[in-house]
């Protein structure tokens, strides 16, 4: 499924596309559609932990987000070996509207809540 990026990634600001790839119930790959060196892994929060922040309005208009709208929520992961030394960025969740195919990272406040790079480790079970 392909995409339109409202708000830049940060850091990648000619990135204006991306397409979302499935590779299992908890991650995806997002492929930049203009740059096919540019990917990133994507992880579903929300397995991890609870996870919840209030969409900007201004976020919410430019991905034309409404009451019944199908929104995908996941955040960037650098996949390190042994998996459990990869590390999750809670601070920059991106946010996927899948029925107008508008997306935008959010940057949240940085808080004793969530932080730019946790370990896995931290949210699996023993």
């Amino acid at each position: 499924m392909t995409f339109d990026l409202q708000v830049p990634i940060l850091g990648f600001d000619n990135i204006k596309k991306v397409e979302l790839q499935k590779i299992d119930d908890i991650f995806m790959k997002m492929q930049a559609v203009e740059d096919e060196y540019i990917s990133f892994t994507l992880i579903n929060p929300f397995v991890l932990t609870e996870y919840d922040f209030e969409i900007p309005e201004k976020i919410q208009n430019l991905l034309e987000i409404t009451g019944t709208s199908n929104i995908l929520v996941m955040n960037i992961v650098l996949i390190q070996t042994p998996i459990e030394e990869s590390v999750i960025n809670f601070i920059g969740p991106l946010v996927f509207n899948t029925d107008s195919k508008k997306a935008a990272q959010i940057i949240l406040q940085e808080s004793s809540t969530y932080s730019v790079a946790e370990k896995i480790s931290t949210f699996l079970k023993n």
